[in-house]
């Protein structure tokens, strides 16, 4: 008889990155459907469901309810950075485990989290220094007024700085915002080599309408001229943003038209990926040792079956494929695979970044 094991779902299905939510849990939904249909697994996992709906004051008090009234201790969930340091504290009461399936700033290394997605190493440097050698290094950024878009831009500066270039102007938003007519103008002005966008949501989708109406204007601001670049912009926001993301550049571990060893197409988004990833990494930390769904993670990751996961015993973040990709008719086309690279929350390995040639252009 398969042991059944509790585990939580804190996703929010509504706000203003709901889109990235619904990408997460429908990877969670269908990796947890195949473990309990293996019967090579003597594991069952039984879903506890709480959906904040985005309001921030919820993520603590129903985790707590996860792990307590559900008796979890393995929680799968949070969007932004300001959610997952939100339940940290009660993971840390509790004992419990967030994986956590989202790109993020990096600079964090949680007993209590497992990154199942991408940090600096693999999404922001390898972006950069691309850009760098193909378009200039004369930098505008922008982001949501939280520590995605703070810690995002601060690192982006400190490495434009490096590499000898400039930024040229940063500006926020609060999340949610749309009024970005102020970030154009800027930009107009300053007429930078390529923006970072850590914009989210809605914010990030009227900023986009903007940029492309400028850049109708003003061919400087066209793609092959003056990018917009991005760690967080996956396909499953494709179709809310429309056809004004074309030529956007992006830097994530998954596309849906790139080959990898899921294969081409199987996964909506990198966030789906990543949430179908993590759940099947739990199973086979969990399989074959009845009791271990109660120990702590950092006990379980010293296991001989975590070796197989990819997640690093000392830091908790993964190996992955490092890709950048090109928004075209839709959909994303590899320009870069950066092979597969750890996870380094800390850069300590440094933050030199690889440039390539320089890339020369006609300007008419």
């Amino acid at each position: 008889m398969k042991r059944r094991i509790n585990i939580g779902l804190l996703y929010s299905r509504s706000g203003s990155y709901s889109l990235i939510a619904d990408a997460c849990r429908m990877g969670v939904l269908t990796a947890v459907a195949e473990v309990n249909g293996d019967q090579a697994l003597d594991l069952t996992f039984v879903l506890t469901e709480r959906d904040p709906g985005g309001n921030i004051d919820l993520y603590g008090p129903m985790c707590e309810e996860i792990l307590h009234d559900g008796g979890a201790r393995h929680v799968f969930g949070c969007v932004t950075s300001w959610s997952r340091k939100e339940v940290i504290p009660v993971l840390e009461r509790a004992g419990g485990t967030l994986w956590y399936n989202q790109p993020y700033e990096g600079f964090e290394a949680s007993d209590h989290v497992v990154y199942s997605h991408a940090c600096p190493n693999q999404h922001l440097l390898p972006l950069l220094g691309w850009t760098f050698g193909r378009f200039g290094r004369r930098g505008y950024l922008t982001g949501s007024n939280y520590i995605w878009g703070w810690e995002m831009n601060r690192l982006a500066r400190e490495l434009i700085a490096d590499a000898g270039g400039e930024t040229l102007g940063e500006r926020y938003l609060p999340i949610g915002s749309t009024e970005v007519d102020r970030m154009i103008d800027e930009i107009r002005a300053t007429r930078p080599d390529f923006i970072l966008n850590n914009l989210i949501g809605a914010s990030q989708y009227r900023f986009l309408n903007a940029y492309a109406e400028l850049g109708r204007q003003d061919k400087h601001f066209s793609p092959d001229r003056c990018p917009i670049l991005s760690c967080n912009l996956t396909e499953c926001e494709l179709h809310a943003v429309g056809p004004v993301a074309e030529g956007l550049v992006a830097a994530g571990p998954y596309f849906r038209d790139a080959p990898g060893p899921a294969g081409v197409g199987r996964f909506g988004s990198s966030h789906e990926a990543a949430g179908y990833a993590a759940v099947w990494r739990l199973a086979r930390l969990l399989a074959g040792r009845p009791g271990a769904e109660n120990v702590p993670l950092s006990e379980l990751l010293a296991s001989t079956a975590a070796a197989e996961t990819g997640i690093d015993p000392k830091t908790h973040h993964t190996v992955l494929p490092v890709l950048i990709a090109q928004a075209e008719g839709g959909s994303f086309r590899v320009v870069k695979d950066c092979g597969s690279v750890a996870g380094d929350p800390y850069l300590t390995r440094g933050r030199e970044l690889a440039l390539p040639a320089p890339h020369l252009r006609v300007v008419p």
